[in-house]
């Protein structure tokens, strides 16, 4: 192994390969390795600009036999076989896999031949990449994005690293040993988290590289990660109150007629959300005028109500869409490798437009804005993100960026950055918000309210939320929602239905945003034409309104909103901590409470910032549940009972509430 110092970055070369490992951040480091002549230069996730402080760093060179370079508390040590071994305030936190035999510099040589970093060359291409960690007795791991699974401590789940509907993959894991680890890496492969090593899989890349950060506990974590990705902005304000949607409105007088009678009932509406399909065909970006006649008066009415205007965009491009022909010739949509161009076929011929070409996000925005911000749209729902493929077979599909092995997960990212660039050209940064069903490592810094995808209407799909949103906010993530009742019901009729949406919407109250929205069976709505494109061609979903689900349901609903609305300034709160330091509003108990170790056991309870405790009914017919109460005073808001902390309760939980104690 040949070392050398170069500035503040340890070099370190062996065999063809080239290491570099520099200072990023505080108490972190940046670790990049090739098998070609030098890296790429690309920073991905690690966006934002590192303070001076952050980039020194000790380095130590022993006779090419070892080197240690360290940053504030985390240093690393290579051995003369080039493995690497992590440690905080020298106490090892991660080491290299190694099961070769190369001397006797490692205490785990063996002559099984496998390696830490081990690259697989692709003919004609780039490598397969694996790397490979020692796996730590006792250690948990968190975050990564959100996987529909109810598991909340990762270790032992294999990870898909791929986007899809209602799956999110953000490669940032939190460990319990006091360290976090980056992925910065775009590309399409897997992780396990084994009991016996840990491995980080590629399909196709140039170049290895994550970053680590060391630190006392959870919150301090999240904070040096985010310093580096990027952070969320201060949410504008009007939209943390209720949000109304379903599939989906298909006129401007359905949308109109909804708003006057929350208007007429004195029921606040934040935000109202127009789907799908409000569009002549996929591509156009524009209201189909047969029914969507005057959307700037419609608008314009809404305003007047208090309401913010929310409208559906798709990046997939029917064959006959306006802009096909343009956008296929300046080579702006995703291209195929073999076979059919197609990509999408929901509703048409589709492609999608390349967002990793800036021209094509110039484009998208520029349609956008004349056919819908112009008229006064407030913001815009980028649906269909990841983005949505007839079939994931990403070793077929190429960007302008490159093959989508090596750069699809980026993509909802930079979806969300066309609209953040187009709308602060308009000078109106403040005010925007997207509504994302996909997102990579640094999308909070673009405004990005993501959610959980078309997920099933069912008790075991609300368990798999809980985990996701946690995770999530542990991912740097902390604007995030769901469905309220999940999206896929089929009868609205059924009271099983009809419980579940209530204590969904109880959940909701106590996340970041309160969202009604679900495609609610039967379809036995008939269209509004037979045309096979337009408006009004495709069927929609029975009333999502919060009067749809009988009285009984209203009033609990009407009576869990109050609550919402009384909680706004604490959110408000919430929202200036995340974008001040990254922290999630939907925390994990070890979170706040990291000394305890019950709390780094908890799975179906967690806490709304610092002060309130939530304890969401998971299960059909359930209306008593334990709860755990970490150290402090708690009191109940339902019945005002007080409690002392380091207990676990038994709780009433009646249709219309849920457990939530607030820490005094």
């Amino acid at each position: 192994m040949i070392f050398a110092k170069e500035g503040n970055k340890l070099i370190a070369r062996h065999q063809g390969e080239r290491l570099c490992i520099e200072p990023w951040g505080e108490n972190a480091l940046r670790v990049r390795a090739t098998r070609y002549m030098d890296f790429t230069g690309r920073s991905w996730a690690l966006s934002e600009e590192v303070p001076e402080e952050f980039q020194k760093a000790e380095i130590t060179v022993t006779e090419n036999k070892s080197a240690v370079i360290k940053n504030g508390r985390i240093s690393v040590r290579i051995n003369g076989s080039g493995v690497l071994s992590f440690y905080r305030d020298d106490k090892l936190i991660l080491r290299e896999y190694y099961r070769n035999y190369e001397g006797t510099e490692s205490p785990e040589s063996r002559c099984l031949k496998i390696v830490g970093r081990d690259y697989k060359p692709i003919i004609g291409g780039d490598y397969a990449l694996n790397v490979r960690f020692e796996s730590n007795d006792g250690e948990k791991l968190f975050g990564m994005g959100q996987y529909q699974q109810p598991y909340l401590d990762l270790k032992g789940c294999v990870l898909e690293l791929a986007q899809r509907n209602s799956q999110i993959s953000i490669p940032f894991a939190v460990s319990s040993l006091g360290y976090g680890f980056l992925w910065n890496n775009p590309g399409v492969g897997k992780v396990s988290f084994g009991k016996n090593y840990t491995e980080w899989h590629m399909e196709a890349c140039k170049e290895i590289d994550y970053w680590i950060t060391a630190e006392e506990n959870p919150s301090q974590i999240i904070q040096n990660y985010t310093a580096v990705t990027g952070r969320a902005p201060m949410i504008p304000e009007g939209l943390l109150g209720l949000w109304q949607c379903k599939l989906r409105y298909r006129t401007q007088e359905e949308v109109l007629s909804v708003a006057r009678k929350y208007h007429e009932l004195n029921i606040p509406v934040d935000v109202i959300v127009i789907d799908f399909f409000h569009w002549t065909r996929q591509g156009d970006w524009q209201f189909d005028p047969e029914y969507w006649p005057d959307p700037k008066a419609m608008c314009d009415e809404l305003h007047s109500m208090g309401i913010k205007v929310v409208v559906s965009v798709w990046p997939s491009v029917d064959r006959k869409s306006i802009h096909f022909e343009e956008l296929f010739n300046r080579g702006l949509l995703i291209q195929t490798e073999r076979g059919s161009i197609q990509t999408y076929d929901f509703q048409g011929d589709c492609l999608e437009i390349d967002v990793t070409n800036p021209e094509a996000r110039e484009f998208i925005w520029e349609k956008c804005k004349k056919n819908y911000y112009d008229y006064g749209i407030d913001m815009f729902w980028l649906d269909n993100a990841e983005p949505d493929y007839a079939v994931y077979d990403y070793d077929n599909y190429r960007y302008a960026l490159g093959c989508a092995l090596e750069v699809s997960n980026i993509y909802p990212q930079l979806y969300a950055k066309a609209f953040c660039d187009g709308i602060k050209a308009q000078g109106r940064e403040k005010d925007m918000l997207h509504l994302v069903r996909c997102g990579w490592a640094g999308s909070q810094k673009y405004s990005t309210l993501l959610w959980s995808g078309d997920v099933p209407s069912t008790f075991e799909s609300l368990r798999d939320q809980i985990s996701a949103g946690l995770n999530m906010g542990l991912a740097g993530i902390p604007w995030w929602t769901t469905d309220i009742g999940g999206f896929m019901t089929d009868d609205v009729e059924d009271p099983a239905f009809r419980e579940l949406l209530l204590r969904w919407f109880e959940f909701a109250v106590f996340s970041p945003i309160l969202r009604m929205h679900g495609d609610r069976g039967p379809h036995n709505i008939p269209p509004l034409s037979d045309k096979e494109y337009g408006g009004g061609s495709l069927y929609t979903g029975q009333p999502n309104e919060l009067w749809s689900y009988g009285e009984e349901a209203f009033q609990v609903m009407k009576k869990q909103l109050k609550l919402r609305l009384s909680l706004k300034p604490y959110i408000e709160g919430l929202m200036k901590e995340a974008s001040k330091t990254g922290a999630p509003l939907l925390r994990t108990m070890f979170y706040e409470f990291p000394e305890d170790k019950t709390c780094w056991e908890l799975t179906d309870q967690y806490m709304f910032g610092s002060e309130y405790l939530v304890a969401p009914v998971l299960h059909a017919g359930e209306f008593e549940r334990e709860v755990y109460l970490p150290e402090g005073v708690w009191k109940n808001i339902n019945d005002g009972k007080e409690y002392v902390g380091g207990q676990t309760v038994s709780c009433q939980a009646p249709i219309d509430a849920i457990p939530v104690f607030h820490k005094k």
